[in-house]
């Protein structure tokens, strides 16, 4: 890993486990169930699609896709996943909590692919290594990066002394945002908690943060508010408030942690691949990503009125001027 990367996160044990290689049968249709809230043409759905095909599993040829898209609908999941089982889908794709959780509800035999921010925290897997049962999938290991994320965005606004959070109760402990106050407070730092369950909750929530004194905001894992991260960014420009997001692609303010799109097609495809081959997701480790990439855009920054420390520039990854 390079010198700027913040954290080292080993990739789940096992990932070489020895594994038979299991042939695609030809003439056949593979059937791959979608339970996401993100939408069909969002860049790392696009990465996953573009490696499937590599790996010879066409859609429209010998693969089908059964697509649903939760969206603003997160009271539908569970009947979406239901819908998934009665069409008897090779395979799950869950992404996030509560879609995995509504796949594992629905099924205890029709192998899912999760990924989400701590499959073993969230209690969706044993353990990295034998995650038993018929789950498995990318575990991106967020709290500690949830933690970090607050530490850069301390360090880039220079004199905060409050700060507010964005969490997701779906994906953030209350155990975690206790500990995120205990570390904002340890650097003399007020955190705010403000927590959203649904995507119209967004904006007040952010008004919330401003209104409490924040300076600054952080933007905690999570699939809700990641596909809902345009409505993040215009109401943060509009308060001109600097926030930090859990991805690097994000494109706002500051970004740091793994390359969604090359999680999706490095690690999540593979293990699709295998899955829809016919191996058994118990013996498939979960994997977590191992590279993580700040990037700052200080044409945001100079917008907002602040100076980002040299220091911090030069630990970035990649700085948009």
């Amino acid at each position: 890993m390079k010198r700027r990367e913040f954290i080292r996160l080993v990739v789940g044990a096992g990932v070489a486990w020895p594994l038979a290689v299991w042939p695609q049968e030809a003439g056949r249709t593979y059937r791959l169930g979608v339970l996401t809230f993100s939408p069909r043409n969002a860049r790392y759905m696009l990465a996953m699609f573009d490696e499937l095909r590599r790996q010879g599993f066409i859609e429209g040829q010998n693969l089908t896709v059964d697509w649903r898209e939760c969206g603003q609908q997160i009271d539908l999941i569970s009947g979406f996943a239901e819908d998934l089982v009665k069409g008897h889908v090779d395979v799950i794709y869950a992404a996030g909590n509560p879609t995995i959780r509504a796949a594992q509800q629905a099924t205890a035999t029709i192998p899912i692919l999760g990924i989400t921010d701590d499959m073993v925290a969230s209690g969706l897997v044993n353990s990295l290594a034998r995650p038993s049962g018929n789950t498995t999938g990318i575990s991106i290991f967020a709290p500690e990066l949830n933690g970090k994320r607050q530490e850069i965005l301390i360090e880039a606004v220079p004199g905060l002394r409050r700060m507010g959070a964005l969490a997701d109760p779906n994906n953030t402990t209350d155990a975690e945002l206790q500990a995120l106050q205990e570390a904002a407070r340890a650097r003399n730092v007020e955190l705010s908690i403000h927590r959203i369950a649904k995507p119209e909750e967004i904006a007040a929530a952010i008004d919330a943060a401003k209104a409490s004194g924040a300076e600054a905001l952080n933007v905690l894992a999570s699939p809700l508010l990641l596909v809902n991260r345009q409505i993040i960014m215009q109401r943060v420009a509009a308060l001109r408030l600097p926030t930090i997001y859990e991805f690097p692609e994000t494109g706002g303010f500051i970004g740091y942690g793994p390359s969604f799109v090359q999680i999706y097609r490095e690690l999540l495809a593979p293990q699709l691949v295998k899955l829809l081959r016919g191996a058994k997701p118990a013996d498939l480790p979960v994997m977590q990503p191992t590279k993580f990439k700040l990037v700052i855009n200080l044409k945001i920054a100079k917008a907002l009125g602040l100076e980002v420390p040299l220091h911090i520039q030069q630990l970035a990854d990649e700085v948009i001027e």
